[in-house]
């Protein structure tokens, strides 16, 4: 065979929109360990800076809204009620 299936394709894109993710999650996890300003929490800046990011290449209100709003609603599925993972 020559070339990529779509398929193939299809699990690349994946891939690379987990990856930036996971990355991003990292990141943010090694900055909220070393925030020096303990009094002012990291998540709620970053998660306000990421909605403007987003908002400024293109994502609408909307968009970004029911990202999050779908995201919240998974979070107690996939954490089965633990506040942190163990």
């Amino acid at each position: 065979m020559s070339g990529m299936s779509e398929e193939d394709s299809d699990d690349k894109w994946q891939d690379a929109g987990l990856a930036a993710v996971q990355a991003f999650a990292t990141e943010l996890r090694a900055l909220h360990q070393s925030n020096p300003w303990p009094n002012i929490p990291l998540m709620p800046q970053a998660m306000a800076y990421l909605m403007t990011e987003l908002w400024d290449r293109g994502f609408t209100q909307t968009q970004i809204r029911e990202g999050f709003e779908a995201a919240l609603v998974e979070l107690p599925k996939y954490t089965l009620g633990d506040e942190i993972r163990p």
